[in-house]
């Protein structure tokens, strides 16, 4: 450990004692810890990098994540971190990488950097930084995008995907790391209108819808019958839901446009998928605000004083 990383503990351990509410945690606070390079690897795979892609780092470090993904995916991004040496370390390995073309570093806040370019970020932070950090998530990133961390959370909400590799060489707490994969979820909430034909002629549906993050949940009708409404998964800009009701399943799935879902429905009685739509008349607003903020706690786990 070196005498910088074990002052910057010995300045977080304070903070062990204390929620995350009434002390919470800056970017600057976060100790820097080299990701290895196994989870590097791991991260990116999760996030499906590919050559697309532009990927944004948050808390940089020595530059190994941005390098990786375009010496070995062919991406374009850049990192930001606090620490002007790690910049210009991560800077120099970039140019001998082949790569000074493809991935830029720079020396800046995190919370003062737009975000809006990216399709894939990547940070090994603090949960407490994480959360200050997730309104700008929803407030720049587009439907679609994906977030990839390294053990820490966004409190409440879940991710899509996380899987638990081994990490033998890792510097804190036990030898395995979480790796977790959030998508930025469109905002389906609202009432939902659209007609599928029926035996009497068209058959008006209707859908009232509320979410929660990726959690779409709700309840429609048929003809001004209810009807069961489960299943609804939203994925990006892609949703999919079942509605039912005696007489059989309907399978929907399709992708959001402003106030219009196109995509296809899967009938009772088998067939091919027919086209479908359903038009928004009512805006609702996607939840994304922060639940149970008094019980987020900080604690010290083993030789780490990183976030649970």
């Amino acid at each position: 450990m070196s005498p910088h990383f074990a002052r910057r503990v010995l300045r977080l351990l304070p903070v062990a004692v204390f929620c995350f509410q009434a002390a919470p945690a800056l970017a600057s606070d976060v100790p820097y810890v080299p990701t290895p390079m196994n989870v590097v690897d791991a991260m990116l795979g999760l996030g499906a990098v590919g050559p697309g892609d532009f990927l944004i780092d948050l808390g940089s470090g020595d530059g190994r994540i941005p390098i990786r993904a375009a010496t070995r995916y062919g991406v374009r991004g850049f990192g930001v971190d606090l620490d002007d040496g790690l910049v210009r370390q991560a800077r120099a390995a970039a140019e001998k990488a082949g790569v000074g073309d493809r991935v830029a570093f720079e020396a800046r806040n995190l919370f003062d950097t737009d975000l809006g370019r990216a399709t894939v970020i990547t940070a090994y932070l603090l949960n407490s930084v994480n959360l200050r950090l997730r309104p700008q998530l929803f407030a720049q990133l587009k439907p679609g995008t994906r977030i990839v961390t390294h053990d820490f959370h966004f409190g409440d909400w879940q991710p899509d995907q996380k899987i638990t590799i081994d990490v033998p060489d890792k510097a804190y707490g036990p030898p395995r790391s979480d790796i977790m994969l959030w998508v930025i979820p469109a905002d389906f909430s609202g009432v939902w209108q659209w007609s599928l034909p029926g035996a009497g002629g068209d058959l008006r549906h209707e859908a009232q819808l509320s979410q929660k993050f990726q959690v779409l949940y709700g309840r429609a009708s048929a003809g001004g019958r209810p009807v069961l409404l489960a299943d609804a998964r939203i994925r990006g800009d892609a949703v999919s839901f079942t509605v039912g009701d005696a007489a059989g399943l309907q399978r929907y799935s399709g992708r959001i446009s402003g106030d219009t879902i196109s995509g296809e429905v899967s009938l009772p009685g088998g067939g091919s998928p027919q086209a479908w739509q359903a038009k928004r008349i009512k805006s609702g607003r996607m939840d994304v605000s922060a639940a149970g903020r008094g019980g987020l706690h900080v604690v010290a786990a083993g030789n780490s004083t990183k976030e649970q």
